[in-house]
């Protein structure tokens, strides 16, 4: 399509439409947004577009559905605690195989406290890869929209706020570059009449690389 030519809404075709894709190296990708940020949007798009294979993608809300099912919510807060050290026990499990084997791995959770995001950051040392942090921080307005709009039921419109506002304190560029990203770059969304599949289209994953010895 010519650069100047209309878009699919009609319009003309968008500064970021032209720009080359941000190329990711192999190593650690840690996805950092609070619920409903469209971090699940984005990595869908990336595998139906196969910029990335399913298998990358360690994902924290399917391996607690895999534990324990779709609907499953421990009643009190110490099988809560023991559920997510599970959880996250497994998750840590495949992230070090992948990169054990040269290969890329994407962790999608929240990540959006310090805590977490120096838990995988550890991991990714251990073999020398490189960690790569994408951040999804829309606004309020449009966290909270996408929230209604997805439906969920185990978290509160109270709790995505909660999760925005550590986001907002905890998850800034220069904060996450000095923890030990190598990279950090901010995923379009919403807020930018982007859609997912336009916002994956930005990047280009290196999905593997020889592995440490």
């Amino acid at each position: 399509m010519p650069e100047n030519s209309p878009d699919r809404a009609g319009g003309r075709s968008r500064p970021h439409d032209l720009t080359p894709p941000i190329r990711i190296p192999a190593g650690l990708v840690v996805l950092v947004g609070p619920p409903a940020s469209g971090k699940t949007s984005f990595v869908r798009a990336l595998v139906e577009g196969r910029q990335i294979e399913a298998e990358a993608v360690v994902s924290s809300d399917e391996i607690r559905a895999e534990l324990f099912g779709a609907s499953a919510e421990p009643g009190d807060s110490d099988a809560a605690d023991a559920a997510d050290a599970r959880i996250f026990e497994e998750r840590d499990r495949r992230i070090v195989a992948r990169l054990a084997a040269g290969l890329s791995a994407i962790a999608e959770s929240t990540n959006v406290t310090p805590r977490a995001r120096e838990r995988l950051i550890g991991l990714a040392r251990r073999f020398g890869a490189p960690v790569t942090v994408l951040r999804f921080a829309p606004d309020v307005a449009d966290l909270l929209q996408q929230y209604t709009e997805r439906g969920r039921t185990d978290l509160t419109a109270a709790d995505v706020r909660a999760y925005a506002a550590v986001m907002s304190r905890d998850a800034g560029a220069d904060r996450l570059r000095a923890e030990g990203a190598a990279a950090v770059h901010d995923v379009l969304g919403r807020g930018q009449g982007v859609t997912p599949a336009e916002a994956a289209a930005r990047f280009a994953f290196a999905m593997c690389c020889p592995p440490v010895r």
